[in-house]
């Protein structure tokens, strides 16, 4: 049964402790290929692993559009009426990008080693019922006090709020008929692992899940079905293991079948994660497709002729006198083959370097648009600066010290990505291509110095040393080099990045 939901693909990373700033750079690139959710494990037992509710803080800080979410969080060391005020903060911060994905505590005895109830089986699931009632209640505005008195849980007279941003759904684990009913009766989603609940099981699991919707008076539909998946883009003869193309048919197969509709790939790969990105549009394309009564049609193939992914042109206008990259010595990569075809998967990789790049443009524009609102307010402060003037001023001198560091993260990040995973598959996919993949590496370099030099003009901004006109000069260089870098990777890399991939 498709119960047609809109699609959403995300992925699952593991909060590794000794990696953390690894861990949210893949965080960053789950949203920068076109992902729409980022999710961690929540083992508070577990120190190898970092806070599950901290990191998810801390990413949708350093995020802008993706969904962040705990899969799943371990209820018994999380008391439910702080959980949910913690998950309504976060939403309210981040403009409604938070879900709560929840489960009753598997491991037993971890929980109760570190302090919290020692439960059997069937008591955290009691324990996981009262919760979400609380928790609901805490997140509805007006009325008086929650009162509910639990075998678990016992709140009398606990004040609402705050409630969040949006409507947060509740996800939850499961995989037994006692909490796949649970699931039915209250839950907004359901949310197993491919790797405890196979593809040839979900029809049963989601039986006990309608059946439990339906004796609870609620529409079966409206229990999202997401699903947590691992494979590999090799081999072949099971489940997700194969190129994209298998991919695509198995969990188009799953949507229009099973009814599932969000998919969550547990992987710390990034090629892995861009390699999904890809499978995410061949699965929307060819689930709507289906959902409208048609077949689902072989994709096309584009003449190189008609190469149908195109570079973006670097800037005519310079805006620095300082020019730090000489172009005509940039070497090409060979030659494109007039005669070769692709298909519109194939073609997706290009299409998404450009993506990001244009997400870093835009932000460039901002960084950009804020220098210049702060060297509005700083000539119309005056001579004679009052103290509110002043206090005004160095208010707007960290507002844009604090945007444009994050963008140099954010270039830093996505540099260091492709240093580590893209540059050396094209150079053994393509040995043709090794100098130019050489050159884009040492501009990478000469960009870093660059944003080291913006960075410098920002503290000497702050601390008084320095002045808006030197922020300027060095935005305009960095405005200047990273166009002019941007433009030269997808001239050279769109058509390689069709023909051998990303991996």
């Amino acid at each position: 049964m498709d119960y047609g939901h809109e699609l959403v693909f995300g992925t699952l990373l593991t909060p590794t402790v000794d990696a953390p700033d690894r861990v949210i750079a893949l965080a960053q690139l789950t949203e920068q290929v076109g992902l729409d959710l980022v999710s961690f494990q929540d083992h508070p037992y577990q120190p190898r692993l970092m806070d599950a509710w901290t990191l998810v803080s801390v990413v949708a800080a350093q995020t802008e559009r993706i969904k962040v979410t705990t899969n799943v969080a371990n209820l018994p060391l999380r008391h439910p009426v702080v959980l949910a005020r913690s998950v309504a903060t976060l939403d309210l911060i981040t403009g409604g990008r938070v879900e709560l994905g929840l489960g009753a505590g598997g491991f037993l005895d971890a929980v109760a080693a570190n302090g919290g109830p020692r439960l059997t089986t069937g008591q955290s699931i009691t324990a996981l019922e009262e919760a979400i009632a609380i928790m609901r209640e805490v997140w509805t505005p007006g009325g008086g006090g929650i009162r509910l008195a639990g075998k678990h849980y016992t709140v009398a007279g606990a004040k609402r709020g705050p409630a969040p941003a949006h409507d947060v759904s509740i996800w939850l684990g499961a995989y037994k008929p006692r909490m796949l009913a649970l699931t039915g009766r209250l839950a907004d989603g359901w949310l197993p692992s491919s790797g405890y609940a196979g593809p040839d099981e979900l029809a049963a699991m989601n039986k006990v899940i309608d059946e439990a919707a339906a004796d609870a008076g609620r529409d079966p539909a409206a229990v999202r079905r997401l699903y947590n998946i691992s494979g590999r883009f090799s081999g072949g003869g099971g489940f997700l293991q194969g190129p994209e193309e298998v991919w695509i048919d198995q969990l188009t197969e799953l949507t229009l079948g099973e009814g599932i509709s969000t998919y969550i790939l547990a992987s710390d790969n990034p090629d892995d994660i861009r390699r999904f990105a890809e499978v995410a549009a061949g699965v929307r394309e060819a689930v709507a497709v289906g959902r409208s009564g048609g077949a689902v049609a072989p994709a096309a193939a584009v003449p190189a002729s008609g190469f149908g992914v195109v570079p973006t042109p670097p800037p005519a206008v310079r805006r620095s006198a300082v020019q730090l990259l000489d172009e005509s010595e940039r070497p090409t990569g060979p030659a494109q083959d007039p005669n070769r075809t692709y298909t519109p998967y194939q073609l997706q990789s290009g299409q998404h370097l450009i993506d990001v790049h244009d997400h870093l443009r835009a932000e460039l524009e901002q960084v950009r648009d804020l220098v210049e609102q702060v060297a509005a307010g700083t000539l119309g402060v005056g001579a004679a600066r009052s103290h509110i003037n002043t206090m005004t001023m160095r208010q707007n001198n960290w507002t844009l010290g604090t945007y444009c560091e994050s963008y140099c993260r954010l270039v830093t990040t996505h540099h260091s990505l492709e240093d580590a995973s893209l540059f050396p598959h094209l150079r053994r996919a393509d040995p043709a291509l090794a100098p130019v993949v050489d050159r884009l590496q040492e501009e990478h370099r000469i960009i870093h110095d660059v944003l080291e030099g913006v960075d410098k003009a920002l503290v000497a901004l702050v601390d008084g040393s320095g002045s808006i006109d030197g922020l300027r000069a060095a935005v305009d260089l960095l405005d200047d080099t990273l166009l002019s870098h941007l433009s030269y990777e997808e001239r050279e890399l769109v058509e390689p990045l069709a023909r051998l991939g990303i991996l």
